[in-house]
């Protein structure tokens, strides 16, 4: 048994070639299921994103795995096979479960850390398990990978700092105002950077937003969207007399306020305006920082948070990439012990089944204990039971490294009196667990074939 990944995404394949190798969110599942049927391909999750097309399989050799996934490609988005090999990422077994944890984290993303990815490998898992596409092998790997990456984001600084322009800007602005959320703001521009810079105040708590803009068609939509305010670039002046902050980022060429606009305005005020540019070209002069109370701000300001934040989430990045190497060693463990887990398992549950009849016994008997005093006998009669099977346990662990591993295992069903069906479970788990190991040898053999 061998674990690939094969796909395309962004730091390898341009965007005219990775949106030619996008499924469809309705007919991923028919894909899986086609590639499923593929000889050698025993489960696959297929991952697809605007940034990557990634294929994992669990196949029994590796070199005709890997062929018939891109035969898989090329049938499916009836496109030739050499036309697209170049741009192909190839990796497998520890290399791909590496992988696989680093696009889980967002380690692997164009911008670092982020979440997105980790909701959509999640999603893309379940709709496999759900057919029944994944197995043995992925149905752990993967839930391994998805509590991997939460535990990374709760417990490391990956996804805390702002790593984009218009986030940024608000994070500036929290610096400057203790209490954000009850500030009015006005948006001049509806375009990409004025809906990111909307929708990041609004998550920091926002309510009083104002969209500004030629269009306004487009304004209304956008403010309708978001269920903000909206009003014409002829009403500008007027705004800016009341608001706390300007955010601006449309499209103009030059400068769509200067000083002498903003003379104008401050006349009126009798307090600070933030003014933040995140356009390009500028859409605010520089000469208006030189009037008082007008706090100006522009793109290499934002910059400088961006990049000082890049650099956190580097570090974060590299205290997980450590993490990794422990979780591909543990993984490849729960592999060595594959035939042996159902036996620990029901090992456990005989001894608490006991010790929970044994309990029940004791409160027939003795109606009359307190609580504290039930739970006094509890906790000693479980440690009684995990004392007494600590050491089977160790010495079947051990077991399961041995040859003859079916029948010693066999032997502490026997011993136990645990149900005989998991005789023939671990076998079949035995032999899964020898094919991985006795297949790894032809990895090198394999290891340039394409």
């Amino acid at each position: 048994m061998h674990i690939i990944q094969i796909g395309f995404n962004y730091k390898i394949t341009p965007i005219d070639i990775r949106e030619k190798f996008s499924f469809a969110e309705e007919t991923i599942v028919e894909a899986m299921k086609e590639l499923n049927e593929r000889k050698s391909i025993l489960e696959n999750v297929i991952i697809s994103t605007c940034n990557r097309t990634e294929i994992y399989v669990v196949t029994d050799q590796l070199h005709t795995g890997r062929y018939y996934v891109k035969e898989f490609l090329a049938d499916w988005f009836k496109i030739e096979m050499n036309d697209f090999i170049p741009y192909l990422q190839i990796i497998d077994n520890d290399n791909a479960i590496e992988h696989l944890l680093r696009v889980s984290t967002g380690i692997n993303s164009m911008v670092l850390g982020e979440t997105q990815i980790l909701g959509q490998v999640r999603d893309a898992f379940l709709l496999a398990q759900r057919h029944q596409i994944t197995g043995t092998i992925f149905n752990e790997l993967f839930k391994r990978a998805i509590t991997f990456a939460k535990r990374a984001h709760r417990e490391t600084a990956i996804g805390e700092n702002a790593v984009s322009i218009s986030y940024a800007a608000v994070q500036l602005l929290k610096s400057k105002f203790a209490n954000l959320q009850e500030k009015k703001v006005a948006i001049y521009g509806a375009g990409e950077m004025g809906k990111l810079a909307i929708q990041n105040l609004i998550g920091s708590g926002v309510t009083d937003i104002t969209i500004v803009n030629r269009s306004m068609e487009r304004a209304l939509g956008l403010a309708d969207k978001y269920n903000v305010k909206s009003v014409s670039t002829d009403q500008l002046n007027e705004l800016l007399t009341d608001v706390d902050i300007l955010i601006s980022s449309t499209s103009a060429l030059t400068p769509v306020l200067n000083k002498a606009d903003l003379e104008a305005v401050q006349e009126k005020r009798n307090q600070p305006l933030y003014l933040i540019d995140i356009a390009v070209p500028r859409d605010l002069d520089a000469n208006i920082s030189e009037l008082d109370n007008m706090y100006l701000y522009d793109i290499d300001d934002l910059q400088h948070i961006v990049d000082e934040n890049i650099s956190k989430r580097s570090r974060a990045a590299e205290q997980i990439a450590i993490s990794i190497e422990y979780e591909v060693v543990e993984f490849k463990e729960w592999i060595a012990n594959l035939g042996v887990v159902p036996v620990l398992a029901a090992i456990r549950n005989k001894g608490l089944t006991i010790q929970a009849e044994t309990l029940a016994s004791i409160n027939r008997k003795i109606p009359n204990l307190t609580e504290r005093e039930q739970k006094v006998i509890s906790k000693h009669t479980k440690s009684i039971v995990n004392q007494m099977i600590k050491d089977p346990i160790i010495q079947a662990k051990e077991m399961a490294s041995q040859d003859n591993s079916a029948e010693l295992l066999a032997l502490v069903i026997d011993i136990f009196g645990l149900e005989d069906r998991l005789k023939n479970e671990v076998v079949n788990r035995i032999e899964l667990t020898n094919k991985l190991a006795s297949l790894e040898e032809r990895d090198e053999e394999y290891a340039n074939y394409r």
